[in-house]
């Protein structure tokens, strides 16, 4: 069955293939719009070929070799001795498995799109004027007229100049999925969101881990108590934190890498993966001539409705350096197209913004943080208790884990929370939904969980910040 599609719709000419970019396709084209999507790479962009969804998959299962190799502990035994009761990572069928899901989830992107009409061009596209992108595709050049255009452009890893990636022993995240064996001696280069998650799983998978921090802690400018749970874990588990350490250059040797650091001392390992940030992909595609204004950092300057400077012109995604966030860039797109179009449209508030860390355990916060208490932003109460006492967790012989649920001093009402644990990722959203929707405390707490359930702690926690009336 073919789609018609009515050209004296809108048109709307999306640039970038992310998150971002699919998201609002799908919703421009429910609202009658005709949609024309560009991208160079494949749908889905780097979100799901060379970053989400890769990373994600190889954590599943790190974190399944990791419950595995604890199961003795569950009285699970193992036939044989030695080595061979050992679970073992084969990096290559892990990877391969990584790259086809990625891919398969592209196709998947690809297909709910042209069901819904989608006009899909594969090309590198730029900015001609607010209404027009001009287009390279291996069949040459084509131009492309819209009434609105979306930039969902993302970005790509930032280099360091002393430590250009080969893709063989120095890596970048895109990269990586490319190994066929196992580093034996991985060192991973920073200690933000993505340099720690790869920490953690190439830990679960068998590798020898050393991150390198140039801060106090990993995970800098998280939850305080949630970095240190981790540094403990990491700590336990065998993986070599150097805090307060800089990466100056990295090196390949004979039969591997070295790294130097700020007070020219040497890391020496198999291979080194380097996780300093990302840089996002505005240059060169017209912007300035069309009257897009950057921020210092190259990002797009972009305001609550993700519209630009530019008449016409919208953003969505790590292109804004709003949050490095699918989630954020999808719902960016989705507001974007909601205003052009005239839909109802809230703006996006980034103190309703749930995120997750898929370490293990994951690190799971959704809005007003202690830090934001500390510095006298919101003024509030805090409640952290301990998976220890949670009689799930005993059972799953879980041993790092807290739920923090933050209240309104004074109102009770939910503003912020945080949850380390197993499945954090999927127990944030009651305390996601408690501060989106202005709950209560008391909401949370009357709110029937199952026994016994990690939920159950966040119900406790809630109970424990009753305001006496």
């Amino acid at each position: 069955m073919t789609t018609q599609v009515d050209f004296s719709a809108p048109r709307i000419a999306i640039l970038g293939g992310g998150p971002g970019g699919y998201e609002a396709a799908m919703v421009a084209a429910s609202l009658g719009a005709h949609v024309t999507i560009i991208e160079r790479a494949g749908l889905g962009g780097s979100a799901v070929l060379t970053d989400v969804v890769p990373s994600k998959t190889l954590i599943a299962t790190a974190d399944l070799m990791t419950r595995v190799g604890e199961a003795d502990e569950l009285g699970v035994k193992f036939d044989g001795d030695g080595t061979a009761s050992k679970p073992r990572a084969d990096l290559k069928h892990i990877n391969d498995r990584v790259l086809n899901l990625a891919h398969g989830q592209s196709d998947d992107i690809r297909a709910g799109l042209e069901r819904l009409g989608v006009e899909i061009v594969i090309g590198s596209g730029k900015l001609l004027d607010n209404n027009t992108i001009e287009v390279l595709t291996i069949d040459g050049i084509r131009t492309i007229d819209a009434d609105a255009i979306l930039l969902a452009v993302g970005a790509h890893p930032r280099e360091l100049p002393t430590a250009k990636p080969d893709g063989e022993r120095i890596l970048n995240w895109a990269q990586i999925y490319n190994l066929d064996e196992l580093p034996e001696e991985l060192i991973v280069v920073g200690s933000g969101v993505t340099g720690a998650e790869f920490a953690s799983a190439y830990n679960g998978l068998g590798s020898n881990v050393t991150l390198i921090s140039s801060r106090d802690q990993v995970l800098p400018g998280e939850d305080t108590d949630a970095a240190k749970l981790l540094e403990g874990v990491f700590e336990r588990r065998g993986v070599r934190v150097l805090s307060k350490s800089r990466a100056n250059a990295v090196e390949r040797t004979d039969d591997g890498v070295k790294v130097t650091l700020g007070d020219g001392s040497i890391v020496t390992g198999s291979h080194c993966l380097v996780c300093v940030g990302s840089i996002p992909n505005t240059a060169g595609i017209g912007l300035e001539e069309a009257g897009v204004t950057l921020t210092e950092s190259g990002h797009i300057k972009v305001d609550g409705v993700s519209r630009t400077t530019a008449p016409n012109i919208y953003a969505a995604g790590d292109c804004t350096g709003v949050f490095a966030l699918a989630s954020v860039a999808a719902m960016q797109g989705r507001i974007a197209i909601a205003h052009f179009m005239g839909d109802g449209v809230k703006p996006l508030k980034l103190n309703q913004v749930a995120s997750n860390i898929f370490t293990s355990p994951e690190i799971a916060s959704v809005g007003v943080s202690e830090a934001d208490l500390a510095s006298g932003k919101y003024q509030g109460d805090v409640v952290m208790l301990s998976l220890l006492s949670n009689a799930r967790a005993k059972m799953r012989n879980t041993k790092d884990g807290f739920v923090k649920i933050i209240a309104r001093k004074g109102s009770g009402t939910v503003i912020g929370g945080v949850v380390v644990g197993p499945n954090a990722s999927e127990l944030i959203f009651p305390i996601s939904v408690a501060v989106t929707q202005k709950l209560h405390v008391d909401d949370v707490a009357s709110a029937f969980t199952v026994y016994p359930s990690l939920t159950g702690s966040i119900s406790e926690a809630a109970r424990r910040l009753h305001v006496h009336m």
